[in-house]
């Protein structure tokens, strides 16, 4: 199916009596890779962290393994695509995605950050799971209009590789918040800003903090002032602009505290937009998630 920095993905068929069939994606994590113990024991435990997440905005870890090719997550196969390709799509085509469309991603991502974030274990206690790499291309929608998000855990561990592959850091760095880019410890809040990027982005058709290099994109990210996105979509519902500003927040303490509460803004907000949902008509209907 594709193949990245850290791992190629497989498409994989489970057959059965009587023809049953089911597919999966299957990451395999790259050779050289496995020869990095330290990033290999933590990716094993961020998996294992992640398996525990149960929910239809999320992309189920079903197994974490190991075989003579290595070692491998098992994972829900999502027949779709990512947000990264549509919005390129769109770009093409000299057109946007509609607003209601664009709110009901958000709103679905958002969903799954809050059931990840509020992952407890068995003890009731709370496991403290952040993503640390939400982007465009780790949110992926199905055939049946769900958003999810992916790959869980993966950031956390790849920022313990001893090397760092060319353009790796660049891409990452557009959608981290400033607090994960000095290197300090991060929260829930950062997928909060993580997300604000790619809604600012899916609405306003153009890369927030993008830059040249690595050092122009670190500094966007930590001192351009964010423009109002009425100030490109003059039709965007101020309330909405008002959420992902808040969400853009550099300081942490002043950003919506969980992705629950950005959520409830953007479907308060998004009650002037019709939305895509089956229910009342408007961004309101149909959420996922608590």
């Amino acid at each position: 199916l594709g193949s990245g920095g850290m791992a190629t993905v497989f498409l994989a068929r489970l057959s059965s009596v009587a023809g049953f069939q089911r597919l999966y994606a299957i990451k395999r994590l790259h050779p050289h890779l496995q020869r990095e113990q330290e990033f290999v024991d933590m990716f094993l435990d961020e998996a294992r962290l992640a398996a525990r997440i149960h929910h239809p905005n999320v992309v189920s870890i079903l197994e974490v393994g190991e075989s003579a090719r290595g070692y491998y997550l098992v994972m829900e196969y999502v027949e779709g695509d990512t947000v990264a390709h549509l919005l390129a799509r769109a770009a093409q085509k000299q057109t946007r995605l509609p607003t209601e469309v664009t709110l009901r991603i958000a709103l679905d991502a958002l969903a799954g950050l809050d059931a990840a974030h509020e992952l407890k274990d068995d003890h009731d206690q709370p496991l403290q799971v952040v993503h640390r790499d939400v982007s465009p291309q780790n949110i992926l929608i199905g055939v049946d209009g769900t958003t999810r998000i992916t790959d869980f855990g993966v950031a956390r561990a790849a920022a313990r590789l001893t090397t760092t592959r060319t353009g790796q850091l660049k891409g990452k760095l557009a959608y981290m918040a400033p607090e994960q880019a000095r290197g300090q410890g991060v929260d829930r809040r950062a997928d909060v800003f993580a997300l604000g990027i790619v809604l600012w982005e899916a609405l306003a058709m153009r890369r927030l903090f993008k830059g040249d290099g690595e050092a122009e994109t670190l500094s966007r990210v930590l001192n351009d002032v964010v423009p109002p996105l009425r100030s490109i979509v003059p039709t965007l519902p101020s309330g909405v602009e008002a959420a992902v500003m808040k969400a853009l927040e550099r300081d942490p303490a002043n950003r919506f505290a969980t992705a629950a509460e950005f959520a409830d803004a953007l479907e308060k907000a998004g009650r002037a937009v019709r939305c895509a949902g089956p229910a009342d008509g408007c961004a309101t209907c149909s959420r996922s998630g608590p």
